[in-house]
């Protein structure tokens, strides 16, 4: 089957590469020139493991290809994706300029009937609504082409977004009654459904309606164990025991229950947010998926204020990882942003390293942030280390290697992938999440009077 996938972020850049590997002839379309210039000679634009190998292989089978103009894309192709990106507004809708400007302009190219399938995740109604919208410019145009609009969200996971592809936990399709679409759809994913993957057919709003309420459920397992970590904190209980307890019960499990400094991402927190913007387009309350959000703001202010009860005037902070998240090298709503900010603005100077997201993080921060090339040079001289991201080759540092080259004493474990005893085993003062801090000597004697300023308010 020959594909269009418009717009090659994440979603479509690796949507557009399984296609491929599936044995689809796939074209993709971006309006950025160097980004679509890049893909060609096979360099991916994001970090995500297997996707440079997929990306090779599909360009040299000829089943891939890229470009920057629509009308390419459109001749002979049976199904067009859209999977560009529908970030929050400020008052929490999603954008979907993007969304209604690529309906219109295929509306405007096509010249035979064509499955329309919305692949970024958009809110109830947005299927309804490109509908209408290619209607209207079809009957502008004085012809009539059969384009029906289907709702296909994704849940692939950043870090495994190939693997989540692939080999997916249930393709949903929302398919509002049109029996060809919904037998194109069938055919188009064959190859993963003959591996035993189900296709779950149902109402496009329902679809729609799917891949938020998702995400806003798994954010609210994050959300509610972070909770419990400040009560954790002041009664001497301890967060991974009373995680491992919950997770056990196979009603809960363990997944999305590790405490931490909130969560982020390109999902998550906009998701989070459209749900509850669509909640309140149409009256109903989301009290539960508000407390979702409040609670993650809080977790990261809350953490950061500890980090400026220690720190004296006009010190220095070693940051270990940028990203929201190990195997990516995505930097949206990433904590560390809201940090260095914060940081930035008190007068703090930072040294950070990041395995794969400083060429990223670069381009989003001021001059106050030393950019380093190994994790033991962003400690030399600082006051306190923090821990924003449990990036695999942070667990393997032997701690005993930290007291020799930091001025201070303080180590801030953003993700609890220490050993509390561990750390004050070497004479560092261990803060992390949900554990108590308990009074130990510090090693440095001459410690400066602490920074008593407060965390401002969230950029979020």
């Amino acid at each position: 089957m020959r594909i269009a996938v418009i717009g090659t972020g994440y979603v479509g850049l690796v949507s557009a590469a399984c296609f491929a590997e599936l044995g689809h002839t796939v074209i993709g379309v971006d309006i950025d020139e160097a980004k679509v210039a890049k893909l060609k000679t096979g360099v991916p634009t994001i970090y995500e493991p297997e996707l440079e190998e997929l990306l090779k292989r599909g360009l040299a089978t000829k089943r891939l290809s890229f470009t920057t103009d629509i009308r390419e894309a459109l001749p002979n192709t049976t199904v067009v994706f859209s999977a560009v990106a529908t970030p929050p507004n400020e008052d929490f809708t999603a954008d979907l300029r993007a969304v209604y400007a690529v309906c219109e302009s295929v509306a405007k190219q096509v010249d035979h009937d064509i499955v329309f399938v919305n692949k970024s995740t958009v809110p109830v109604g947005t299927g309804h609504t490109c509908e209408a919208r290619i209607a209207a410019v079809l009957a502008e145009r004085g012809v009539h082409f059969r384009i029906p609009v289907v709702s296909n969200p994704e849940f692939l996971r950043e870090g495994s977004a190939v693997k989540d592809t692939m080999a997916p936990d249930r393709i949903i399709v929302g398919v509002n009654g049109d029996a060809w679409a919904q037998d194109l759809m069938e055919e188009l994913f064959a190859p993963l459904t003959r591996t035993g993957k189900p296709v779950v057919f149902m109402e496009r709003e329902s679809a729609e309606l799917v891949k938020y309420a998702s995400n806003a459920f798994l954010a609210t397992k994050i959300s509610f164990v972070n909770m419990l970590t400040e009560l954790c904190e002041k009664t001497g209980a301890n967060i991974r025991d009373v995680a491992k307890g919950m997770g056990l019960d196979d009603r809960i499990g363990p997944r999305f229950l590790h405490a931490g400094i909130g969560y982020g991402g390109s999902c998550f927190p906009k998701d989070v947010k459209a749900l509850i913007a669509t909640g309140r387009h149409h009256d109903v309350p989301m009290p539960i998926v508000q407390a979702v959000h409040d609670v993650n703001q809080r977790q990261r202010m809350r953490f950061f204020q500890k980090l400026l009860n220690v720190l004296p005037q006009n010190g220095v902070v070693g940051i270990w990882g940028l990203t929201f998240k190990p195997k990516t090298d995505d930097m949206r709503e990433a904590p560390s942003l809201d940090l260095m900010e914060m940081l930035t603005k008190q007068g703090f100077t930072m040294r950070a390293y990041d395995p794969v997201a400083m060429h990223h993080a670069k381009q989003l921060v001021d001059d106050a942030v030393q950019f380093v090339d190994a994790p033991m040079q962003a400690v030399e001289g600082v006051d306190a280390l923090i821990v924003l991201t449990e990036w695999d080759e942070f667990r393997g540092i032997n701690l005993a290697d930290l007291p020799k080259v930091m001025r201070g004493r303080h180590l801030f474990d953003g993700r609890n992938i220490y050993d509390a005893r561990e750390v004050r085993g070497v004479g560092l003062q261990y803060h992390g999440i949900g554990i108590a801090t308990e009074d130990m000597p510090v090693a440095a004697p001459q410690t400066p009077a602490p920074n008593t300023q407060k965390v401002p308010t969230s950029r979020s």
